[in-house]
């Protein structure tokens, strides 16, 4: 990329409010997530019956839960395990569906068949349902919930990398290719790929915040993150009998899990307007 390109794309990113906005909430969650890996304002684990339901204050910023953990420290320690659910979730249906995507589209015949209708196999079964059927399967726990989540991106990838890609291999310049000697492979990878890259970078982001969703969603059914890794989704559940007593015990979790999913889809809207310029002008 030249410094004229490099120009363009940071103008067209501070130009872009929901990229801004989006990638500040996403950043604020980064830099949490990064500062629990060596501090936090109290201990996320160690329980202190004499010190439950505490209230606001410079020693425990947002209070206490029922236990006598530090909600804003469980807040915290919560935000890595979230994110390490969702990076490699998504890294294995980025891995795994984009690769058969590729194949399908360059090989086609009976290879895009096979692979296209096992993908529409898969979208038969709702996401989280699908999620919860293999975390009772294969019983709950942190690496059985990235395993459900990943199988569920590995379509979502497959279908979209195939389409995209299919439209790149009817341009001129890989007819090109193809009559100046270069294989289908070759071809993927030096000109197909690199004219889909920002499409399938936007796609990563969104997923990233379904990712985080469903993660919540099996913590709070009991099989995602289990016990004594603080989790936002069993903060919720635990929380769900204290409503009357201390409803905020359930508002902090139910806020960080919004901030996550609404800053990561406003980055992914974001990221396709700069990375795609007509899509802007279009609205």
């Amino acid at each position: 990329m030249s410094e004229d390109q490099s120009l363009t794309f940071f103008s067209r990113c501070l130009r872009s409010r929901s990229f801004m906005v989006g990638g500040l909430m996403t950043a604020f969650l980064l830099v949490c997530a990064a500062i629990s890996l060596f501090w936090t304002p109290g201990s996320a684990y160690d329980i202190t019956i004499t010190n439950r339901f505490l209230p606001p204050s410079a020693a425990h910023w947002l209070g206490t839960d029922q236990f006598g953990r530090d909600i804003a420290s469980m807040l915290m320690t919560g935000t890595q395990n979230s994110i390490v659910v969702a990076v490699v979730a998504v890294s294995i249906g980025l891995s795994i569906g984009v690769s058969l995507g590729l194949l399908a589209a360059a090989k086609r015949g009976w290879t895009e068949e096979i692979i296209m209708r096992l993908s529409d196999f898969s979208f038969a079964f709702p996401a989280i349902l699908s999620a919860i059927m293999l975390t009772a399967i294969l019983g709950p726990g942190g690496v059985n919930s990235i395993l459900a989540i990943g199988l569920y991106n590995i379509p979502v990838f497959a279908r979209l990398t195939r389409g995209t890609a299919n439209s790149i291999w009817t341009r001129e310049f890989v007819m090109a290719a193809r009559a100046s000697g270069k294989g289908r492979f070759r071809i993927t990878f030096e000109h197909v790929l690199p004219n889909i890259l920002s499409i399938i970078i936007v796609q990563a982001t969104i997923l990233f915040a379904i990712a985080i969703l469903a993660e919540a969603a099996l913590s709070y059914l009991g099989l995602g993150t289990q016990p004594p890794e603080p989790s936002w989704g069993r903060m919720l559940n635990e929380a769900q009998t204290l409503m009357f007593l201390d409803p905020m015990q359930a508002v902090y979790p139910g806020l960080a899990i919004a901030i996550a999913v609404f800053g990561l889809n406003l980055l992914g809207d974001g990221l396709r307007d700069v990375l795609d310029p007509r899509l802007s002008r279009k609205r």
